[in-house]
């Protein structure tokens, strides 16, 4: 549930079972099998063939599964020095034997964060997240203007790209030119607003895994 909730919530397409199976690192056969026993718990939609949708009950699941996990993630790098290529596997093992009581202390304790390290929302308790306009980096047009908000945790060896590039959350951005036939896209990057600019050349698979807030005006 918490894998169907984050690929609609990145916006990347739909949720289908070739798509869970890669995310998950298993087949086909074993994603179809456990759909079926989430749709008999009223969990998720999917008929044969077709997209899969959490129900209401099903996203109120995934979002306290998410919030575990988010502050987990946030607790790990605040607290006890891991890196943000480390959290994700960690937290991944942690959220299942927490109590609910542990991870309310967590979050009083962090002063109720609402991203997490690697930009994603924490949901509430009562399940509710900030919405922020955001956009990838992969998609922006040239001259866009933006902070990086977000970044994709699923792969540790990109995230230790990045941090090698130092490019993470909060820096400042634009895009200076696209260029989609060489694969990648050139961009000038600087810590801070006023800060000096630097120019990267990032491929399209780092591109589509971060996420710029476009500035206004």
């Amino acid at each position: 549930m918490k894998v169907i909730y984050d690929i609609q919530e990145r916006g990347t397409g739909p949720v289908t079972i070739s798509g869970m199976a890669e995310r998950l690192a298993v087949s086909n056969s074993s994603v179809s099998g456990m759909l079926r026993k989430l749709n008999e718990l009223g969990l998720v939609e999917h008929r044969r063939y077709g997209n899969v949708n959490l129900t209401e009950t099903g996203t109120k699941a995934a979002l306290a599964v998410l919030r575990r996990h988010r502050l987990l993630e946030t607790y790990l790098v605040a607290e006890l020095g891991y890196s943000w290529d480390e959290v994700h596997d960690e937290a991944e093992i942690l959220e299942h034997v927490v109590s609910d009581k542990f991870v309310d202390r967590i979050a009083a304790h962090l002063g109720d964060p609402v991203v997490d390290p690697h930009g994603d929302p924490i949901p509430t308790r009562e399940g509710t997240i900030v919405e922020r306009e955001s956009v990838l980096l992969s998609q922006a047009e040239a001259a866009t203007r933006g902070v990086i908000v977000r970044v994709n945790d699923t792969d540790p060896e990109l995230l230790r790209y990045l941090a090698d590039i130092d490019i993470g959350i909060g820096m400042h951005v634009r895009v200076v030119e696209r260029l989609p036939f060489a694969g990648s896209i050139q961009i000038a990057v600087r810590p801070d607003k006023g800060g000096e600019e630097r120019e990267q050349d990032l491929g399209l698979i780092a591109a589509e895994a971060l996420w710029v807030s476009p500035e206004k005006g």
